[in-house]
């Protein structure tokens, strides 16, 4: 049966294709795509064209994106959506701000006592309800690596977590899935998490401690952990891997021992490869 959303849809792909050296140098740069099959790397392909179609990239004045800098990110923000039916999950914002580098922000938080505090926070990056994604461009260049951190990932996934209001650490979930798993996965983990930083603050986490700030950064962080550094997420973390292996429909665990088994020379430990990368 004809469909007017497929025309347009294969209308957009003809319009604006991706050549075969431009694809291979996203790969060159995205050490977390190795080990997609052909079929997933031309899904990833196509939507990653429909991303920028869709979403409007917003450099300020002082930045400037060539089509190469355009496919990274946007490769980046549909790798979590690769197996996800529907294409509109990026619903409810369409701008992405991007900065030459960190910015500073305002910020306010309500203690326990009630007492409200307010200060300036310098940030890489930020995810606003009803509002657009902003990013520093230096982040979405460092992500990408089997290292834990992927800039891109973790404000999109604040994104989805906004489909169902405010972020709170709850995407909405499939059919298939159920929420008290979900829900004792998560906060066990969380829970866990602030008791070993409670106890000893400098100590150093199985992940970014910036984890515990609350539930919503916790499903963000643990997105970009998914995605980057996966063994390290199920080895600290089983049950929220395994949730988020539902949520996300793949398993980047297996793609990585797979890699890991066909290449010896690849790298074995990513906290190992994360200290390389960021000390």
């Amino acid at each position: 049966m004809w469909s007017l959303r497929a025309w347009r849809r294969q209308r957009l792909l003809a319009r604006h294709p991706v050549s075969s050296a431009q694809w291979d140098a996203i790969m060159r740069q995205l050490p977390i795509l190795d080990g997609l099959d052909a079929a997933e790397q031309q899904r990833l392909r196509e939507r990653a064209v429909l991303f920028l179609q869709h979403k409007h990239l917003s450099p300020l004045p002082s930045l400037e994106l060539d089509a190469h800098a355009r496919l990274l990110l946007a490769v980046q923000a549909e790798l979590p959506l690769l197996h996800f039916a529907d294409l509109n999950w990026y619903q409810g914002f369409h701008e992405i701000v991007i900065y030459p580098d960190d910015f500073v922000s305002p910020q306010r938080h309500r203690d326990a006592s009630g007492v409200v505090h307010e200060w300036d926070g310098a940030h890489s990056g930020e995810a606003w309800l009803h509002g657009p994604v902003i990013l520093a461009w230096p982040g979405v260049q460092a992500s990408g690596q089997w290292d834990g951190y992927n800039l891109v990932i973790h404000e999109l996934a604040h994104k989805l977590d906004m489909l169902n209001g405010d972020a709170n650490g709850l995407p909405p979930l499939h059919n298939s899935m159920h929420i008290e798993a979900w829900t004792n996965a998560m906060q066990s983990a969380f829970d866990q998490l602030n008791a070993e930083l409670d106890a000893n603050p400098g100590r150093e986490t199985a992940i970014d401690p910036y984890a515990a700030e609350n539930p919503a950064e916790f499903f963000a962080v643990t997105s970009e952990y998914f995605f980057s550094a996966p063994d390290q997420l199920a080895e600290s973390f089983p049950a929220v891997y395994a949730q988020l292996a539902l949520f996300y429909r793949q398993d980047p665990l297996a793609r990585l021992q797979q890699l890991q088994q066909r290449h010896s020379a690849y790298p074995a430990n990513t906290k190992d490869s994360a200290l390389a990368t960021n000390g």
